[in-house]
């Protein structure tokens, strides 16, 4: 009898990687204090902004720590994807972060700041892409 493979947590790895990079740029940019060129025009503006930071910490530093235990969590949900509890914590922690980008997208930069980042836009749409391959594992794992 053959043993079926999941897919789900590779893709999951995958597109972490795309966050991760994201992320990596904008701290690299961020430990330098300079601000990356914006295809929108919006990143000076956030990035120089008040809400940049959370007690003092590069809000990219936060989104590089994210993605770094995201990527552990999805080997690990690679290694066992039938298991309960890592389905359910992949679930939990996705959503957990696609929720506080949203609000970071959503009501700080264009409801507070009135400009969006690019690569903060990149970092939102890969959270979200996260919880759905999370949510699609999760149902098709039962």
């Amino acid at each position: 009898m053959t043993q079926k493979v999941f897919l789900t947590p590779f893709l999951l790895i995958a597109v972490t990687l795309i966050g991760l990079g994201d992320v990596l740029y904008l701290a690299y940019y961020q430990y330098l204090n300079l601000i990356p060129s914006c295809a929108l025009g919006g990143c000076e503006v956030v990035l120089s902004s008040e809400y940049s930071k959370f007690f003092g910490v590069p809000l990219s530093y936060l989104g590089l720590v994210y993605y770094v235990y995201a990527l552990c969590l999805f080997v690990l949900l690679a290694a066992e994807p039938k298991s309960q509890a890592m389905r359910f914590a992949a679930l939990l922690y996705t959503g957990v972060g696609a929720v506080l980008s949203a609000v970071f997208i959503f009501y700080i930069q264009l409801g507070l700041i009135g400009a969006l980042c690019f690569y903060c836009a990149i970092s939102a749409a890969v959270a979200g892409a996260l919880f759905m391959l999370s949510l699609v594992h999760f149902i098709k794992t039962k």
